[in-house]
């Protein structure tokens, strides 16, 4: 069993060799290149993995926020009587007989 012998070009950017990470082969350097999910491999173009997207930073949570908020206090009428509707006013009393104002 011989090996492969690699002929250097004067086109290649280097004479340098190197192995495949993946498949153990030897190729010039400028045919390995990173693989896209483990940079620190070299690999050949048959041993390159597609991109995993589940190694992304996952994305930013959805600002779920009203524009306005409802008080946690609790609503107080600025006169502190009975409020009754009449049609389409409202009446406010404080014994249910004298109104102190209508609301139209």
């Amino acid at each position: 069993m011989s090996g492969k012998f690699i002929v250097p070009n004067a086109s290649d950017p280097t004479y340098g060799l190197g192995i495949c990470a993946r498949c153990s082969r030897k190729f010039k350097l400028a045919e390995l290149h990173p693989d896209p999910n483990y940079p620190a491999l070299m690999v050949c173009d048959e041993d390159t993995d597609d991109y995993d997207p589940y190694r992304l930073a996952p994305r930013k949570e959805d600002q779920v926020v009203l524009p306005f908020v409802r008080p946690d206090l609790p609503l107080t009428t600025q006169p502190s009587g009975l409020i009754t509707q009449d049609g389409t006013q409202f009446i406010v009393s404080e014994d249910g007989q004298r109104f102190l104002f209508v609301v139209d």
